[in-house]
């Protein structure tokens, strides 16, 4: 039975779905005002090993990724760029789903945009003011976190360090830890926000940030649902207020369970543009590594663990992709599965996925020489992995390459072999292997 750490109680528990054979999955997309960071990917791809696990397993997945097209950060860089705000999400959304398909990262259900559920945010509002458990003031609707007695239950935050009185109030998106607070529903227009607003019953202005994801999410999957993902930069504030909204307006469960990967550091640092060490997806593919190379990565560490990256790292990442699929491509299929090795595996996996040594799993399986069923059960595992691991990539080879090649051909056909070992020297120099096998010499990229 798979076992998954909830952050909602700080345990792995079993899990267990509201309906049985059925999963609904909700999880943090991407806040579309500039490309998304490698920082950014390691949330995706938690969420989509989860979900392939789930499908792997049986169950059938509803998954929800948003979209966040309107905030604080989306309004002010377009109105830098000189932009209308959809022509300015437009561009970095489409940049997304180019990168969710360099990743190899499985298509969610649904994609709500931000910009597409006002309505429902400001029912959801409508119902907490009537409620009392939001209020107006002069800038906008705020959620009164005191009134909300299971604030701070996902996050451990204290509500002591409210101000006394509850007249602490928060109206940027996104704020420090340590400063509970209560935080903007609805931002009544400000100059600042250019022409971004929608006329409401609640007034001229624009959603918060929070209450985003809240309206969403319960849209396509109900009051109550599975599973939400994220990484855990969004527990506090972010997931807390999705559960005093949620929960406050709808009076039932919001998710059951919580789950959040852990930081990845960059060079032993936190990712930062001023300290230099700030990658997208996009940029370490101009560095010519292959977009996969990075989920390989990501899959060695547990995503509830620290990781940290590193180009040194990528490349070894790279390098043991590459050699693992040239084990691949070496092999036979006899039509059969392992199911020691996939047992294992699930083993593994089942526990609060352990990629670490699922991994271990893997390579145990192509390394052993009297292990039958290798190359389907390689592709079972690989259903979970994401890594096109039996995809044989068709290899452009410039004209001269292919000559050296039939010359090679030949000296080996008369048995020259020192003239066959010196010809293949030259093919790698031009940058290609030669690899010989039972149906003749094949060629890759090194």
């Amino acid at each position: 039975m798979l076992k998954l750490y909830n952050t909602y109680g700080r345990k792995k528990q079993a899990f267990k779905s509201i309906k049985k054979g059925q999963v609904g999955m909700y999880s943090c997309g991407l806040t579309v005002y500039n490309y998304g960071h490698i920082g950014n990917y390691r949330a995706f791809i938690t969420s989509d090993l989860l979900s392939r696990y789930l499908k792997y397993s049986g169950y059938k997945v509803n998954k929800v990724v948003n979209i966040t097209d309107v905030d604080d950060k989306t309004i002010r860089n377009s109105i830098k760029e000189g932009k209308k705000l959809s022509e300015f999400t437009d561009k970095y959304t489409k940049a997304f789903f180019d990168d969710e398909i360099s990743l190899n990262i499985l298509p969610a259900d649904t994609y709500p945009k931000a910009t597409e559920h006002i309505a429902e945010m400001v029912k959801m509002i409508e119902i907490l003011l009537k409620k009392k458990i939001a209020y107006k003031s002069d800038d906008g609707i705020y959620f009164n976190v005191k009134k909300f007695k299971n604030y701070g239950k996902l996050s451990g935050v204290d509500l002591k360090m409210l101000k006394a009185g509850g007249s602490e109030r928060m109206n940027s998106d996104e704020y420090d830890k340590d400063n509970v607070s209560d935080f903007a529903l609805w931002k009544f227009y400000d100059n600042e926000d250019g022409n971004v607003f929608w006329e409401t019953s609640l007034g001229k202005g624009r959603p918060g940030w929070h209450i985003e994801c809240s309206a969403m999410s319960t849209k396509y999957l109900g009051k109550s649902f599975d599973i939400h993902t994220g990484g855990i930069d969004l527990v506090f504030p972010h997931h807390e207020n999705e559960i005093a909204q949620s929960e406050g307006s709808c009076e039932k469960k919001f998710a059951n369970y919580w789950v959040h990967n852990e930081w990845m550091i960059v060079n032993g640092k936190k990712m930062s543009k001023s300290l230099g060490n700030y990658y997208t997806v996009r940029d370490l593919v101009d560095m010519d590594f292959d977009a996969l190379a990075l989920r390989y990565f990501y899959l060695t560490g547990h995503y509830r663990s620290q990781i940290n990256f590193t180009v040194d790292n990528l490349r070894a990442a790279q390098n043991s992709l590459d050699r693992l699929k040239r084990i691949i491509e070496s092999l036979s299929d006899d039509g059969e599965t392992n199911d020691k090795y996939l047992k294992e595996f699930g083993k593994v996996m089942d526990d609060d996925l352990d990629t670490v040594s699922a991994l271990q799993v893997l390579w145990s399986l192509v390394r052993d020489e009297k292990a039958k069923g290798k190359v389907k059960t390689i592709a079972k595992i690989d259903e979970v992995f994401g890594l096109d691991l039996l995809k044989k990539e068709k290899v452009d080879v410039p004209r001269d390459v292919m000559e050296l090649i039939k010359d090679r051909e030949k000296a080996r056909s008369d048995k020259d072999w020192k003239l066959a070992d010196k010809l293949r020297g030259e093919i790698e120099k031009k940058g290609f292997r030669v690899d010989d096998t039972g149906e003749g010499s094949k060629i890759n990229k090194l």
